[in-house]
């Protein structure tokens, strides 16, 4: 039973590791008044969420099953005039063996001359992200770069070296070259290819994939990804480190463990408003830390006026 978990726990570290840089693509999501600087998100074509997954698992290894729920007869503004459409609404369902099943939904305008496969793809990769896989574009902070009169940037802005495979860290070109203001591209906390490289404890490695269970997927990666600076387990360079990681692990844990007990005891109605309240789906998709935080205060005081 242990080797299987272990195994699951390996899995799922492999797939949160980031595409090469020669498969991520940018959006540009907004524009600034002007129209001469836009808001660019990183992303990667489904093929190669699909490539990762048969290489993982072979592809006769993992299913997806996609369900489609039109909606029709919604008016919107399009071109500044008001028409008749419909949505089109999909939702996949990914299937790992003795890993998981997770899904995902997208939606798009009937409209569009791309509606299905653009909500097809959203859904299928939403699925893919509660497995971890390309859930690392959500933690890209914010970029603005020039864009044309065409709204394409006028120079492709570069990944945090965090954000690229470990084959392509630290290499010149690869984006881990210095950015605007002489500071280099390095992890969230700043370590970057600055952090000194050390033995590692494989147990610990292991103990602290398996938070991902308890904490639930989001939440895990938050923490982990402020902590660490990186983006899997395998990939923090020493002991001491880890040791860290693993300590604010435990807390948040245990801080868990307060809420799943409160939760127990107050009324199912009143839960599930606080729930609401935070837009927090369910105790394993907590969003962030802050989130996190905001509830465990919420249901302190819950229990407080129950108890009063």
């Amino acid at each position: 039973m242990e080797s299987t978990q272990n195994t699951a726990a390996e899995v799922l570290a492999r797939l949160e590791e980031p595409f090469a840089s020669r498969e991520v693509k940018w959006l540009v999501a907004a524009t600034s008044r002007d129209k001469k600087k836009g808001r660019v998100a990183p992303y990667a074509d489904p093929r190669a969420y699909t490539d990762r997954l048969n290489e993982l698992f072979t592809p006769s290894g993992w299913t997806r099953q996609y369900t489609i729920h039109p909606i029709s007869n919604i008016t919107r503004v399009k071109n500044d005039k008001l028409i008749q459409t419909g949505k089109v609404i999909v939702t996949c369902v990914v299937t790992i063996p003795d890993v998981g099943m997770h899904s995902g939904g997208g939606e798009e305008w009937a409209d569009d001359e791309n509606a299905m496969t653009s909500a097809e793809a959203q859904a299928f990769k939403r699925a893919c992200s509660c497995f971890g896989l390309g859930r690392y574009f959500y933690n890209v902070p914010e970029i603005w770069v020039e864009v044309n009169e065409y709204r394409q940037p006028k120079q492709l802005p570069t990944l945090p070296e965090w954000a690229l495979p470990a084959s392509e860290r630290g290499k010149k070109g690869n984006n881990g070259g210095p950015r605007e203001g002489g500071k280099s591209s390095s992890s969230p906390q700043g370590g970057g290819s600055s952090i000194r490289k050390g033995p590692l404890d494989a147990k610990l490695t292991e103990e602290i994939a398996g938070y991902r269970r308890d904490l639930g997927g989001t939440l895990f990666a938050d923490i982990f990804a402020r902590v660490a600076g990186v983006q899997n387990p395998r990939d923090i360079p020493n002991q001491n480190l880890q040791q860290v990681v693993d300590s604010s692990m435990k807390t948040c844990l245990r801080g868990m463990q307060s809420i799943r007990k409160i939760a127990s005891e107050l009324p199912e109605t009143e839960f599930y408003m606080i729930l609401d309240e935070l837009e927090i789906r369910s105790l394993d998709r907590i969003p962030s830390f802050e989130v996190f935080q905001k509830l465990g205060k919420a249901m302190k005081e819950a229990l407080g006026k129950t108890a009063a």
